[in-house]
C-alpha cells in the first residue's frame, strides 16, 4: 500500500515562497508520475503540475514561472517549490502519483494515490 503525505503548508505573505514536500515513506517513486493539485474553499480541485517518471515536466498557466516540481526517488519525496505567492493561491495542495501519471496531462485519469492534502493560506 502505497501512501503519500504531504507537508510544508501554512501561512505566508503575498509575494512569499513554500516548498511542499510529498512524502511516501518506504517506497520508491522512480516508477511513478507525480502531480500536485490544488482546491480552494468552494471550488472544484485543479491541477497544477506534474513530472514523469523520465522526468518531464508539466505545468497548467498560472504555475509557469512561479511554481516547480521536482522528484527524489532517493528520498521518496516529490516537491513543489511555490514562489511570488498571491492571494489567489491559497488552497489545499494534494500531491498524487500513478504508473502512468503525468503522460498524458497534469489532469489526465492514472492518479491512483493521493495524499490528505496541506493548507496553504496566502495572506496580508
Amino acid at each position: 500500500q502505497l501512501h503519500l503525505v504531504e507537508s510544508g503548508g501554512g501561512l505566508v505573505q503575498p509575494g512569499g515562497s513554500l516548498r511542499l514536500p510529498c512524502a511516501a515513506p518506504g517506497h520508491g517513486l522512480d516508477i511513478l508520475g507525480l502531480g500536485w493539485f490544488r482546491q480552494a474553499p468552494g471550488k472544484e480541485r485543479e491541477g497544477v503540475s506534474c513530472i514523469t517518471s523520465g522526468g518531464t515536466t508539466k505545468y497548467v498557466d498560472f504555475a509557469k514561472g512561479r511554481f516547480a516540481i521536482s522528484r527524489d526517488s532517493a528520498k521518496d519525496k516529490a516537491y513543489q517549490q511555490m514562489n511570488a505567492l498571491k492571494p489567489e493561491d491559497t488552497a489545499v495542495y494534494f500531491c498524487a502519483a500513478g504508473l502512468a501519471a503525468c503522460e498524458n496531462g497534469i489532469s489526465a485519469p492514472g492518479y491512483n494515490h493521493w495524499g490528505q492534502g496541506t493548507q496553504v493560506t496566502v495572506v496580508s
